[in-house]
């Protein structure tokens, strides 16, 4: 039987081969980011690609399987709104609240996963 896995995700030369530093740098996120504080000595003295690792960040961004997780938690997420809205009564200020807040997670939470996925899933696509 013939192993038809897909070969390693090298991470790096994607990022390189859809120019995304180049793209950030042309809207201005780079700036922006120095601004702030944030720059790659500053990411460096802070040790945040260790701790982007040892959370497993970037080891999910080579797993396969990262791009259907998240796009599965994004529809999760942008469906977890309006069933809350439709269940969650609207007697008290309270459970409006909770509505709106659940509704304001699911919709803003259930994009940056949408993206996410998109992202990762183009990240690990073969050229």
């Amino acid at each position: 039987m013939q192993n038809s896995t897909k070969p390693p995700v090298k991470l790096l030369t994607r990022v390189e081969q859809l120019k995304l530093l180049t793209k950030a740098e042309k809207a201005g996120l780079l700036s922006a980011a120095e601004k702030s504080g944030l720059s790659l000595s500053s990411i460096e003295k802070l040790g945040l690609l260790s701790k982007a690792e040892e959370f497993g960040v970037l080891s999910a961004a080579t797993d396969p399987g990262t791009p259907g997780t998240l796009f599965t938690l994004s529809l999760v997420l942008l469906l977890l709104g309006p069933f809350v809205v439709y269940l969650v009564p609207e007697d008290y200020p309270l459970e409006i609240g909770v509505q709106a807040f659940v509704a304001l997670l699911s919709v803003v939470g259930g994009s940056a996963a949408f993206a996410a996925s998109n992202f990762v899933s183009n990240l690990q696509k073969s050229t």
